[in-house]
């Protein structure tokens, strides 16, 4: 190759990175909204057109200062309620004031209910200051836990568990199914038994475990979409699944349950996205005829 022709290689390429950089800053920048129906024949009739938006593994990301841009996001689809799936907070770059920012805006919209992922647990010290500020803010904060939201005499109930890496020291799923088993049948025993059940967790490789368990919908986040998503193929990498992940992003059905998989907002370790914009999902329940 003449110099001349070097010269021309290596601009191009030059050109083609610069380019590359400022399409992954514009992607990781912006905010999709994905909005999903699920229709299920157990729910409540009066439930029919409840809204749900759900915000997952924020990992203390802004969009806008104190997130104004995410909170007007979310004030648009005039949610029923808002589901927050865990990393709120990121245990390497943690900053409690900027989660806490996000709640106290969140709470003025709708009721928030919040389960924990698994940067919270790595962390309890400051955990438990988040968690005694959004309690505060007013936030119904699931450990373990179950709200029956009533209307007009008929039930939803609203079952939120901790992430496993509170009590266990590892992400083997056996083991994990064995301890949340556990946790969510004895959940269960507070539910009426024809309440329709929104399960809040963090982990989508536990979805065999939430059919057993009967849950109507399931609401997970953890996997980040694959952090890197190629066309026609989906999420590169899913932690606790490994190369290629089963469950990445978007609704899994089996049986009578139905699992959406939020793709997240926000990062850790790897600090971009790579064609997996940040994403707020809006899941909007109907009663099936």
């Amino acid at each position: 190759m003449s110099e001349i022709g070097k010269k021309i290689l290596i601009v191009g390429l030059v050109i083609l990175m610069v380019c590359l950089a400022i399409w992954i800053s514009w992607d990781n920048g912006r905010i999709v909204v994905t909005t999903y129906e699920i229709n299920n024949k157990r729910l409540p009739e009066v439930f029919t057109g409840y809204k749900i938006v759900q915000v997952s593994d924020l990992h203390n990301d802004e969009f806008g200062e104190k997130n104004e841009r995410l909170l007007a996001k979310i004030k648009e689809q005039k949610p029923d309620m808002i589901a927050i799936t865990g990393d709120l907070l990121d245990s390497r770059r943690t900053d409690i004031e900027k989660a806490l920012n996000f709640v106290k805006g969140a709470v003025e919209i709708a009721p928030c209910y919040y389960v924990t992922g698994n940067h919270e647990s790595r962390m309890p010290k400051e955990y438990k200051k988040l968690e005694k500020g959004m309690r505060d803010a007013g936030a119904n904060v699931l450990r373990n836990e179950t709200i029956i939201i009533d209307r007009d005499g008929e039930q939803m109930a609203v079952l939120g568990i901790d992430d496993p890496r509170f009590v266990i020291a590892t992400d083997r799923v056996k083991k994990m199914e064995r301890i949340l088993g556990e946790t969510m049948t004895a959940l269960k025993k507070g539910v009426p038994e024809e309440a329709f059940m929104l399960l809040l967790s963090h982990r989508p490789e536990l979805f065999d475990l939430y059919c057993m368990q009967k849950m109507d919908v399931v609401l997970s986040g953890h996997v980040h979409g694959g952090q890197i998503r190629l066309p026609f193929i989906g999420g590169i990498i899913g932690p606790g699944q490994g190369i290629l992940p089963d469950y990445d992003a978007g609704v899994y059905t089996k049986e009578n349950t139905s699992m959406i998989l939020s793709r997240g907002l926000g990062q850790s370790i790897v600090p971009f996205r790579i064609n997996n914009p940040p994403e707020l999902v809006v899941v909007t329940l109907n009663c099936a005829q």
